[in-house]
């Protein structure tokens, strides 16, 4: 079979093909330790409140006819956006309408969409790229484009900060604008936990803002929902941002809900290519958080169950690694929001890739940083620090995660 070059560009093994590969494949024998994938934990409060919204659903024949039965408009429900536009308007003084909201198949699918949109070959002939301020970053933004190579980032600054910890900082001297089309950084950071501090945004936005184009915040992790934030931060948005949020670290990711926040002209082309590429987004996530939009529940649920749920493990976990790393050159990066922690072993002779496939070989599942450096200078290529980093979820059962975690222990130490 002949494939196009678009087809050629998606069908090669690329960093995140390989992890959904693995995580399927692991997911059913028994005794693994699942450490690698993106999956929010199973919060019992949690799912007890999409349970019982979904039985008030199916005993109400009318709602449970709508929404499984209509299409919505190519980018969601009219009732939806006004009720998310409406919380955002009241908890943050934002002046959004229902008209600055999309929802996509997807947080995924909405960065497809909007950074083929605006990278890649240009009218003029130009190739317009996307600039990350903030490596290492999401894996999943890596093979977005149709047009390879449209990615630019630069190293970050890391400050240790105190024994065994550190944390990345926007490198602004490194920054170059040249030829940049969008700027776009997720916050919290998957797959470090890093926070994006206020100055940081507050820069970014005005470098944007500064050379009329976007910055794209990927918010799925991040306030109002499901607020996975430990850090005293302030979310923002203007009409030089484009914020992404989510509905499956709130515990639907099945519904694969991605929402946008932006200006009306970016929310305008966002619905003609959804239109094209699926016609219409899935009603079910929008049906189900609507009554907790317009009472504002959901924030609720965010702050006081699903928050303190994931601080809980990420405070449980970094203690356990304190203790039975000791002895081990590691650090770990300041944990500030997000469901990883970021591993950093200085003195791993054997390379990331190579210890996630000794891990893989004894029953551990975890991340490779190699995957989430990308965009970088060809000088880089030879920096050590991208090469000794994995990337470890936490969410999971403790004894699990403990269990893995002796493992990866074991497997450092042998260099």
């Amino acid at each position: 079979m002949k494939f196009s070059s678009f087809g050629e560009r998606f069908i090669n093994d690329t960093g995140i093909k390989d992890l959904v590969d693995d995580l399927g494949k692991y997911a059913g024998i028994e005794g693994t330790c699942m450490l690698g994938g993106g999956n929010p934990a199973l919060i019992p409060e949690v799912n007890e409140v999409w349970r019982k919204r979904m039985t008030d659903i199916l005993e109400n024949g009318s709602q449970y006819q709508k929404m499984m039965g209509l299409y919505g408009t190519s980018i969601g429900s009219l009732k939806f956006f006004d009720a998310l536009a409406e919380l955002l308007h009241n908890q943050y003084g934002w002046p959004v309408t229902g008209k600055n909201i999309a929802v996509i198949n997807g947080s995924q699918t909405s960065c497809f969409l909007l950074y083929n949109m605006l990278a890649g070959k240009m009218a003029d002939g130009t190739k317009g790229r996307i600039l990350l301020p903030l490596m290492p970053e999401y894996i999943g933004y890596a093979d977005q484009t149709i047009d390879p190579g449209s990615f630019v980032s630069f190293r970050p600054g890391i400050n240790e900060y105190a024994p065994n910890m550190f944390k990345y900082q926007v490198d602004f001297d490194r920054i170059d604008i040249t030829g940049v089309n969008a700027i776009t950084a997720s916050r919290p950071t998957n797959p470090t936990g890093n926070v994006l501090t206020d100055v940081e945004v507050g820069r970014l936005s005005e470098l944007a803002a500064e050379h009329d184009i976007p910055l794209i915040l990927d918010n799925a992790y991040g306030l109002p929902f499901p607020g996975i934030i430990f850090e005293d931060v302030k979310p923002v948005w203007n009409e030089n941002i484009v914020l992404s949020m989510s509905l499956s670290k709130i515990g639907l990711p099945a519904t694969r809900t991605g929402i946008i926040v932006a200006k009306e002209e970016m929310i305008e082309a966002l619905s003609a290519m959804s239109a094209v590429a699926s016609l219409a987004p899935s009603g079910v996530g929008q049906e189900i958080v609507l009554p907790m939009l317009k009472d504002g529940s959901i924030l609720d649920i965010s702050r006081e169950i699903v928050m303190p749920y994931y601080r809980s493990k990420s405070e449980q976990t970094i203690k356990y690694i304190k203790e039975r790393f000791d002895g081990i050159e590691y650090s770990i990066h300041k944990s500030e929001g997000a469901i990883f922690l970021w591993l950093w072993f200085k003195n791993l002779q054997c390379g990331s890739v190579d210890l996630y496939n000794r891990l893989k070989n004894r029953g551990v599942i975890i991340v490779p940083g190699d995957y989430f450096f990308f965009g970088l200078p060809e000088e880089d290529e030879a920096w050590e620090h991208r090469h000794q980093c994995i990337r470890v979820n936490y969410s999971g059962d403790f004894a699990e995660v403990s269990r893995g975690l002796d493992i990866i222990a074991e497997e450092v130490e042998k260099g």
